[in-house]
C-alpha cells in the first residue's frame, strides 16, 4: 500500500463536512484530526469521523502527525488561519475564495512560499471532464478568435440560509454575496478557459433579502485581455435555483456548459472527437448542484483536488490549482465590487 498523506481539518461546518466525506477510503490521503474553537463540535465532528478532536488550534499546529490541513473556516478568517498553518510547515488546501481582499490573499501566498509548503486553492470544478474538454478545444484553437465568454448563476438562497450563521451576508467575513460567494466557481472556469480580464463594468443590489450587507444580484459587463468581451449574471434569488452556465463562443465554434454538462458543441469544423466528447460530457458527472440548496452538491470533485495535493506531496511538485490560481479569481471579483462601487468602469492593473 503506498503512502497516505495524513490530513487535519479546521473548521467544522457544512464545507468541512464536504472534505471529511471526500478523504473517506481515498488511496493516497487520510483525516486523523480536527480543530474547531468551539470544543464541543470539534468534538462531535470528530467522532463522527473516527478522528481526533484537538482542543487547541496550537496543539493542532504543532500535531506532528498532521502533514496537510485543509482550511474550512468563514472566508474573512482564511488567511488568520493558514498563515500560522503555513508557517507550523503544513501544506494547504483552502476552501474558496482564499480571503476577502487581493491583500490577505497575498499574504497567504507569501507564507506558503516562505515556508516552502503547498498551497492549493478550491476550485474542484476546473477537474471535471466537460470543463478539461472545453479547455483542449481553446487551447487547440478550435474555437477560433473568441468573441464572447459569458456566464449566469441564477440560484436561490432563503432568508433562513443568511439567518443561520452571523457571518453570512458580511463583507468582513463572507466577502461579498451572490458574485463572490456562490458564483466564484464560474468565474474560475472564465479565467482558467478565457484569461484574464482588462475592464469591467458592474451593478449589484440587494433586491430580494434582509439584513444582509451584500449583493444578491449582480451584473458585470467585461473586457478580456484576448479581446473578448461577455456578460456576468449571478443571483442568490431566482427561485427554485437553476443551473450555472458557461458559454465560450468564437468565430469557429461555441460551446455551452450547464453545471458539469455540455449542452451545446458545435464548431464548423467537426472532427472525430465530437460525439465522443458530447457523449461523454453530455451526462455529467456528479459535479453539480448547489442552486437551490448549498449543500447539494456531490464531494467528487474535492476527492479529486485533494488526491492531487496529496500526490504533489508526495512527488514533490507543484499542484494543479495552485494558490496563485485562487488569487487570479479574488483580483477579477474585487475589480468587479469596485466598480459597483464607484459607478465607473474599472481597469485591471497586470501584476
Amino acid at each position: 500500500m503506498g503512502r497516505k498523506v495524513k490530513f487535519g481539518i479546521v473548521g467544522t461546518g457544512e464545507i468541512a463536512k464536504m472534505h471529511a466525506e471526500a478523504l473517506k477510503g481515498m488511496s493516497n490521503a487520510v483525516l486523523v484530526a480536527v480543530y474547531d474553537k468551539v470544543e464541543e463540535r470539534a468534538q462531535s465532528f470528530a467522532a463522527s469521523y473516527g478522528v481526533r478532536a484537538l482542543s487547541s488550534f496550537d496543539d493542532f499546529l504543532n500535531d506532528p502527525d498532521i502533514e496537510a490541513v485543509t482550511i474550512a473556516t468563514p472566508t474573512g478568517i482564511h488567511a488568520e488561519v493558514a498563515i500560522p498553518v503555513a508557517q507550523a510547515g503544513k501544506h494547504i488546501l483552502c476552501e474558496k475564495p482564499l480571503d476577502v481582499t487581493l491583500e490577505k490573499a497575498d499574504s497567504i501566498i507569501h507564507a506558503c512560499s516562505q515556508n516552502k509548503v503547498f498551497l492549493a486553492s478550491v476550485f474542484q470544478s476546473r477537474f471535471a471532464r466537460s470543463v478539461q474538454a472545453i479547455k483542449n478545444a481553446y487551447d487547440a484553437g478550435r474555437f477560433g478568435k473568441i468573441v464572447l465568454a459569458s456566464t449566469q448563476v441564477k440560484w436561490y438562497r432563503s432568508q433562513e440560509y443568511y439567518d443561520s450563521a452571523g457571518w453570512r451576508g458580511t463583507w468582513a467575513l463572507d466577502g461579498g454575496g451572490a458574485l463572490m460567494n456562490q458564483s466564484i466557481h464560474t468565474i474560475d472556469l472564465l479565467l482558467y478557459i478565457n484569461g484574464d480580464p482588462s475592464e469591467t463594468f458592474g451593478y449589484c443590489g440587494i433586491l430580494s433579502h434582509e439584513n444582509i450587507e451584500v449583493e444578491d444580484n449582480l451584473c458585470a459587463v467585461v473586457k478580456y485581455q484576448n479581446g473578448s468581451m461577455g456578460t456576468i449574471e449571478v443571483s442568490t434569488s431566482c427561485a427554485p435555483g437553476f443551473p450555472r452556465r458557461l458559454e465560450i463562443s468564437g468565430t469557429n465554434g461555441t460551446a455551452v456548459m450547464q453545471d458539469d454538462q455540455i449542452i451545446c458543441w458545435n464548431f464548423v469544423d467537426n472532427n472525430d472527437s465530437d460525439a465522443s466528447i458530447l457523449a461523454e460530457c453530455g451526462a455529467g458527472e456528479g459535479l453539480h448542484g448547489g442552486s437551490g440548496d448549498p449543500m447539494a452538491i456531490g464531494h467528487a470533485g474535492h476527492r479529486q483536488q485533494l488526491s492531487d495535493l496529496a500526490e504533489a506531496i508526495i512527488n514533490n511538485r507543484e499542484p494543479f490549482l495552485p494558490g496563485t490560481e485562487g488569487r487570479r479569481a479574488v483580483k477579477f471579483i474585487c475589480g468587479i465590487y469596485e466598480s459597483c462601487r464607484t459607478g465607473q468602469p474599472y481597469k485591471f492593473e497586470e501584476d
